[in-house]
């Protein structure tokens, strides 16, 4: 089975048969055309998993050809082929919606890595439309994204739970998603058709939270300048899902056990009991079983709500599902920025399996949206990934400590501050701490650039990119140091 299909489009037969040597090579299914309009056609007859797309063709201009190629499938990754590189060219190629461009003439390494991230990005994409498909065929839970184990059983689980009326607690970190699992209990039930209320109970002020809850009559305070209802009345035949419960006051969590055991209530400042068919889905980050036993927590209301209790994995203990959640958040976060759904480079996905994620899939999300509004390419790589992130990372297979690389930093120099300058800054101090990393690795592979960007995982361009960011000076390959370097070989004797 090939690795992915191609389709070359580029009026020049010297370039087509190359790229197509090349890439069979790899094992990509490649066909190509000549013309634009003969590429269409390509396109008509069958799916393909990537275009490359030169910009002049004889028939058509290839950002014009890119936008009907977009109509026909707007999830198409698209790499143009340009004699120019430069910054208008990228804008340009953003703008009408490829995902990266290559200039003529161009590296192979680089050319068959910007071909894989973009086969992988496809595939992923495939995958996660693919398992929404199925969760939604099987479960009707569109919004829950995951294939492991853990989040399986908790859908079956969901999904047997659904029908009734019983109240359900949630339990889980924050960050894990235990809203969109009450919306997917609230979804699947008879009660679908009614409305959802979330309460969020901590963000409510506990002297105006009843009066959210159950309402109010007109006088029942000094600005109650007229009757209102409550959620409760809001939610009648629906569901309601109260997050973080933990946070409801004593007196408060006496009303709401009545409203659990009667199915009624009064408004504030009211005289008439007030029936509701509610069904109630809590939620907490905390131990309720705990507060319980500390007195901050009603044993007889934790025993109502704990009907059926729901347990959400932390995201690192699912981490096979981190690469369908970028997937889902990079396509959600390019059409709200009016952008080409990207991709993060093999390093960069790695470090984002590797990371703990102690805020979750909320976290997840917040670091896919920050780095497709900051980057200016399609391709995002760990320089677009927060401190957090890139200070737990691994490096070439190996563990690199910051504690350790400052104390070495530190013993040779490098971060002492010069007479009469301020010491180096943060930023500083981590560019050194990455040129160390990189000449090491450098000097592992004999300054060989292609294996050392094997290693770290990440295209060469990306390597050669931060190489000449950080002023390293390359030394060509089996020279050894330079004549200077008190380490270097001696020079050979000439004889005279």
């Amino acid at each position: 089975m090939p690795n992915g299909s191609i389709l070359v489009i580029d009026d020049e037969a010297e370039i087509r048969e190359g790229l197509e040597l090349l890439l069979s090579s790899e094992g990509y299914s490649v066909t190509s055309a000549e013309t634009g309009e003969t590429g269409l056609a390509r396109l008509e007859q069958e799916p393909y998993d990537l275009l490359l797309l030169d910009v002049s063709l004889p028939d058509r201009n290839g950002l014009d050809l890119l936008r009907d190629i977009r109509r026909h499938d707007a999830d198409l990754p698209i790499v143009l082929i340009t004699a120019y590189g430069s910054i208008d060219m990228a804008r340009q190629a953003f703008k009408s919606g490829a995902q990266d461009y290559i200039t003529k003439p161009w590296s192979n390494d680089e050319l068959l890595a910007q071909v894989a991230l973009a086969v992988e990005g496809r595939r992923l994409r495939e995958e996660n439309i693919q398992l929404k498909r199925a969760l939604k065929q099987r479960y009707n839970f569109p919004n829950i994204i995951g294939k492991s184990d853990r989040i399986v059983s908790l859908l079956d689980l969901v999904a047997q739970v659904a029908p009734s009326r019983s109240t359900v607690l949630i339990v889980g970190e924050s960050g894990t998603g235990k809203e969109l699992i009450a919306k997917a209990i609230h979804s699947a039930s008879p009660r679908s058709e009614k409305p959802f209320v979330a309460v969020n109970s901590g963000s409510i002020p506990v002297d105006l939270l009843e009066s959210q809850l159950f309402g109010h009559v007109k006088g029942a305070f000094t600005s109650a300048v007229a009757s209102k209802k409550g959620l409760f009345e809001v939610a009648d035949q629906g569901t309601i899902f109260f997050d973080e419960i933990s946070t409801i006051g004593l007196e408060t969590q006496a009303k709401l056990l009545r409203v659990i055991q009667e199915r009624e209530f009064m408004r504030l400042g009211g005289t008439e009991n007030i029936k509701v068919d509610v069904r109630i889905v809590a939620a907490s980050n905390v131990d309720l079983l705990t507060l319980v036993r500390a007195g901050q927590f009603r044993e007889d209301l934790y025993h109502r709500l704990n009907v059926i209790a729901l347990t959400l994995p932390p995201l690192r203990e699912r981490r096979e599902d981190v690469p369908l959640l970028v997937a889902h958040f990079l396509r959600q976060f390019a059409q709200e920025n009016n952008r080409p759904v990207g991709r993060f480079t093999p390093q960069a996905m790695k470090l984002l399996m590797d990371y703990t994620w102690p805020g979750n899939v909320r976290e997840l999300e917040n670091v896919v949206e920050r780095a497709v509004v900051l980057s200016t390419r399609a391709e995002f790589d760990v320089d677009l990934l927060p401190e957090s992130i890139l200070s737990r990372g691994t490096i070439g297979g190996s563990r690199w400590q910051i504690s350790e690389l400052l104390g070495s930093l530190a013993k040779d120099g490098s971060l002492q501050a010069t007479a009469g300058l301020p010491a180096p800054s943060l930023f500083q101090i981590m560019e050194q701490i990455e040129r160390r990393v990189i000449v090491d690795m450098l000097e592992q592979t004999g300054w060989n650039q292609t294996e050392a960007a094997e290693r770290f995982q990440v295209p060469l361009s990306t390597l050669n990119q931060k190489i000449k960011r950080l002023g390293i000076e390359i030394r060509r390959r089996g020279i050894g140091r330079g004549p200077d370097d008190p380490a270097a070989p001696p020079e050979p004797d000439s004889g005279a």
